[in-house]
């Protein structure tokens, strides 16, 4: 009679556990240290008081209103939600060309992607600038459109795209960075097509899909799991790069509180605002990321 196998002993957590509370600890520690020091140290004098006002304050008829900083967080939600959607169309197309079986296509998506991510973007920023806004959008006349828009239709365009008169600048901003993202977007929609098994082209094939179906019904699907998590990481990295067109002077984020610290003189106080609202504004697409990415998976172990 054979004896049943000896369970192996349970594993605890409580080591790990306190392990990283240590690290959590010292990792606190550490930097309300550095705070206090700089705080000592430093020839500057911390005045956090001035910071609500710059989010929000009272107008002269007791209405409140929006402050400069809240005003950039505004305009840095609109412009990476606009960028980011276009940035993932673009980044799907020129991903799809980069995978495509004629040559002229792989050469179309391959030179663009190499040509916006071997160029600096501040280059990049300022070429499309000089050319879309005072090129482009004259010549469209785009500019003659914004400003004979209805009065009705006015309140909605600037909800969705900001004070109308600074509607091209906009326009300019959310294009260039869409540009730039997507090159970076294509790559990852490349490599999520080609992670795809062979076989599932294969079966595919011999249940009479053409590529085009393949590539939609059966293809596309599995990748988009595989490519979300860089998907989110881009996205997040677009909601950053955005205060790079503060070189432009669009009013986003970055270039509110330049106004503030060249006026105000509170460097150390605004830009640390501006550092948590980054953050703010970016974890929880993270979070809601990485509960996607979990629900899918249970979602297979349960298929």
């Amino acid at each position: 009679m054979t004896r049943p196998p000896a369970k192996a002993p349970a594993k605890t957590l409580a080591p790990v556990v306190l392990i990283d509370l240590a690290v959590l600890l010292l990792a606190g520690g550490g930097l309300a240290w550095l705070v206090l020091r700089a705080q000592a140290t430093l020839p500057y004098h911390w005045d956090w008081s001035v910071l609500p006002q710059f989010l929000a304050y009272t107008a002269e008829d007791g209405s409140w209103r929006a402050g400069r900083i809240l005003t950039g967080v505004a305009a840095t939600v609109r412009l990476s939600l606009w960028a980011g959607a276009l940035a993932l169309v673009i980044g799907t197309c020129a991903g799809l060309m980069r995978v495509s079986q004629r040559l002229f296509w792989r050469l179309c998506g391959g030179a663009y992607v190499l040509f916006v991510r071997n160029t600096p973007p501040l280059v990049l920023i300022f070429l499309f600038s000089y050319f879309l806004s005072g090129q482009l959008i004259s010549t469209l006349g785009l500019d003659a459109a914004v400003a004979g828009l209805p009065e009705a239709q006015r309140p909605l365009a600037e909800a969705l795209f900001g004070p109308l008169r600074q509607m091209p600048g906009f326009l300019t901003a959310i294009l260039t960075l869409a540009l730039i993202e997507g090159a970076y977007m294509a790559e990852i929609v490349r490599a999520g097509v080609q992670s795809v098994e062979q076989g599932q082209w294969d079966a595919a094939y011999a249940l009479g899909f053409s590529r085009r179906q393949t590539l939609i019904r059966v293809v596309l699907p599995q990748a988009f799991r595989r490519m979300l998590p860089p998907l989110t990481g881009q996205f997040v990295s677009t909601v950053k790069d955005s205060a790079i067109v503060s070189v432009i002077s669009i009013p986003e984020l970055t270039f509110q509180a330049q106004e503030l610290v060249s006026a105000t003189y509170r460097s150390f106080e605004v830009w640390t605002l501006v550092l948590v609202l980054y953050l703010a504004l970016n974890l929880p697409c993270s979070l809601a990321a990485r509960w996607l990415e979990l629900r899918l998976q249970r979602s297979d172990r349960g298929a």
